[in-house]
């Protein structure tokens, strides 16, 4: 049992994760939001591309200050969370252009329940009746405040399917492969951004000229447009880092169950920003329904039993020459 001092100190660094996560998150969509929709920068996928570009970049200047170490990724793993990762920002682009912005949204809540089953089967995760329920309220809260029409298509269909698969898997495995190889953000960053940024630099255009019919070497920059574009690039550093710090230090399904709380705060953002265009009782009552239920979930999943790993994984210590270790017990 830690000291409460230990204690503070962890409850401290969650805090500070969770709102680097949240601060970096809402400012790129909002700074996408003017670049996408009142500059008409439309190319997604290319611009995902050029955000692991000065991930990338980050990575390097850490590395030569020296606080990155040197570590190691096996090519095969990384190869499958390169396609994970790709899949799941194609797959995003493309089932919002196929599906309904409704359709979308419960897409989206659908990665919840996708890696529950994912910690389940692969880690003999056990979750309490209270942490159960709390999801429950929050993809209600969400759901209540987010979807408005629904329609559904066979491809676009197909498109969310593929989405909400790929990042399930590609957050589960950020969280194996720190575990398993005792890699820290940096380090994890430090392997998957470039490949990243190749890949999508390279399938970015085609991707985004399938979805908008346009060229981006076509896109006519001026010097606002580049400045919103520039402005992405070094928010995005901030994202990439957070998520990969928030995933190893929780896990996938606490991402994204408290994660929704850059939804409610895109939501309220946008209202106080751009017009309450759509704002109602039912949005507001919606929002509140989720705040409520993240909070029931981060207390009920703190608590004993509350959600317990039962597998046991292998950590490569490299204190042991290569050594395994072995860890169990809760998380969050």
């Amino acid at each position: 049992m830690g000291s409460p001092r230990k204690s503070d100190k962890k409850a401290a660094l969650d805090l500070a994760a969770w709102s680097f996560n949240i601060t970096s998150s809402v400012g790129i969509i909002m700074v996408n939001k003017a670049l996408m929709a009142t500059h008409g920068f439309s190319f997604a996928t290319t611009l995902t591309g050029l955000h692991f570009v000065t991930t990338t970049l980050m990575t390097i200047v850490f590395r030569w200050l020296g606080l990155s170490q040197p570590s190691h990724l096996p090519l095969p793993d990384l190869i499958k969370f390169v396609i994970f990762s790709n899949l799941s920002i194609v797959g995003m682009n493309v089932s919002l252009m196929w599906n309904s912005v409704g359709f979308y949204q419960i897409a989206k809540l659908c990665m919840i329940p996708a890696s529950c089953l994912l910690e389940v089967v692969f880690d003999r995760v056990h979750y309490s009746r209270d942490t159960k329920l709390s999801i429950m309220v929050v993809l209600v809260g969400v759901a209540v405040c987010t979807v408005t029409d629904v329609s559904v298509n066979a491809k676009g269909m197909l498109a969310a399917v593929i989405a909400v698969w790929s990042t399930a898997f590609q957050q589960y495995y950020v969280h194996y492969l720190q575990r398993k190889y005792s890699l820290n953000s940096f380090n994890l960053l430090g392997h998957t951004a470039p490949a990243q940024a190749g890949s999508l630099l390279l399938v970015g255009p085609f991707v985004d000229f399938l979805l908008t019919g346009k060229r981006v070497d076509h896109f006519n920059f001026t010097s606002l447009s580049l400045f919103f574009l520039v402005l992405s690039c070094f928010i995005a550093i901030g994202v990439n880092l957070s998520q990969f710090i928030c995933i190893g230090r929780f896990s996938a399904v606490s991402f994204q169950v408290l994660g929704h709380m850059k939804t409610v705060l895109v939501l309220f953002l946008g209202f106080l920003f751009f017009g309450k265009e759509g704002l109602n009782l039912h949005v507001v009552l919606g929002m509140l329904l989720a705040v409520l239920g993240m909070m029931w979930y981060g207390n009920a999943s703190a608590k004993p039993g509350g959600k317990e790993r039962r597998a046991v994984l292998p950590v490569r210590s490299e204190r042991h020459n290569g050594a395994s270790e072995e860890k169990d017990g809760s998380e969050k």
